[in-house]
């Protein structure tokens, strides 16, 4: 590796640390812990509750709305990345979650089965709902695979492997945001790639699947960082009004990052900080009807005092994806295991649905009015 770049990413890394130490260390400026009536908080329940889990763990929740009202997906079972991991899916009907259901899992044959990982439901312009996931003992290296439902999540088709590509190995999908669909039908899905054996330990990724023909194909961006400045995996889009697409993910060095594409995501800028802390944490975002953009990340780095890490979760909204203002704390006691890897959706009636893990146990779902935010 250079020692030039060696050097700079060290020395962003410190400015990094900097800024998020004054950052998180006035969590005095921060929001106090919202109920419902403040900070856009219209109600906060878990989809099933802690005492009656289908499973000792679960993770990485998605979330689509359908016909019927609201699908969440996500993975379930002993701990992440034990083979008995299924994807589980639970729908929300008349302000009821239903009992979360195993649709898919990582039987390959009748002897080997593997984990699954990281679910993302999403439907195409007059396609049927996908759920993407991932299989593989190692995050190193599992493969994509999708099923699909054409009556809003009650049967699935049998399971398609997604593939492989000369540049990234095997295709995998939106890794953990949903994709989006731009006006002339065109599919991105951002995903990104970790790699063991290279000098910092793991070599994180950014990079892109498209499909221009409803997901039965698609082609590669190549990864849009070395590895270098930042390590960087698992990014949101945002949808600006002039066209301009815009990611938000998350790094090791303490801080969300962001790029930008002028042209329909073929080409990304470089990353750059948006100076919001990240303590190594999922997040996502979703751009609201009214333009704005909303986006749902851990204010906090691993080091200070509580609430750090994943004990802390909140609601960032902004006019440009430039300047981001915290408006909202939807969590902050610390548990095991924390709060974390949120989805974020906006429904045809204006509210903002977002699921999260909640200390690896249950999955939470929470509703806010974007308008008074």
């Amino acid at each position: 590796m250079d020692a030039t770049k060696v050097g700079r990413k060290t020395l962003l890394s410190v400015i990094a640390c900097s800024l998020v130490q004054v950052c998180v260390g006035q969590q005095g400026t921060l929001p106090a812990r919202a109920v419902p009536g403040q900070q856009g908080l219209v109600s906060g329940e878990l989809v099933y509750p802690l005492d009656q889990k289908p499973a000792a763990q679960c993770h990485a929740s998605t979330l689509i709305e359908t016909r019927d009202g609201l699908m969440c997906a996500f993975f379930s079972g002993t701990h992440e990345g034990n083979r008995d991991v299924g994807i589980r899916v639970a729908h929300y009907k008349d302000g009821k979650w239903s009992w979360p259901v195993e649709v898919v899992n990582g039987w390959v044959s009748d002897s080997v089965k593997h984990p699954t990982w990281n679910p993302v439901l999403f439907r195409p312009e007059g396609g049927p709902i996908y759920l993407f996931f991932k299989v593989g003992s190692e995050i190193d290296d599992w493969w994509g695979a999708y099923t699909t439902t054409s009556d809003e999540g009650r049967t699935w088709t049998k399971p398609v492997v997604m593939g492989r590509h000369e540049q990234v190995g095997h295709l995998l999908g939106p890794v953990k945001n949903k994709a989006i669909q731009l006006a002339d039908g065109t599919l991105i899905s951002p995903t990104s790639l970790e790699r063991k054996g290279t000098p910092n330990g793991r070599d994180w990724r950014i990079y892109f699947e498209i499909s221009k023909d409803n997901g039965k194909t698609w082609r590669v961006i190549p990864p849009i960082n070395d590895g270098v400045e930042y390590d960087a995996i698992q990014p949101s889009i945002l949808v600006h009004k002039n066209g301009d697409l815009q990611i938000i993910a998350r790094t090791r060095q303490d801080v969300l990052v962001t790029s930008w594409s002028k042209d329909k995501g073929e080409t990304w800028s470089e990353l750059e900080s948006t100076g919001l802390p990240n303590p190594d944490a999922g997040t996502d975002a979703v751009t609201l009807k009214d333009g704005r953009h909303l986006l749902v990340y851990n204010h906090s780095t691993k080091q200070g005092a509580e609430p750090k890490d994943r004990n802390i979760l909140n609601i960032a909204i902004s006019a440009d994806g430039r300047k981001w203002k915290t408006v909202t704390t939807l969590e902050n006691e610390p548990i095991w295991a924390g709060y974390s890897y949120p989805a974020v959706i906006q429904t045809a009636d204006g509210m903002v649905h977002i699921t999260y893990t909640y200390a690896r146990q249950s999955i939470k779902h929470v509703i806010i009015d974007p308008s008074r935010l």
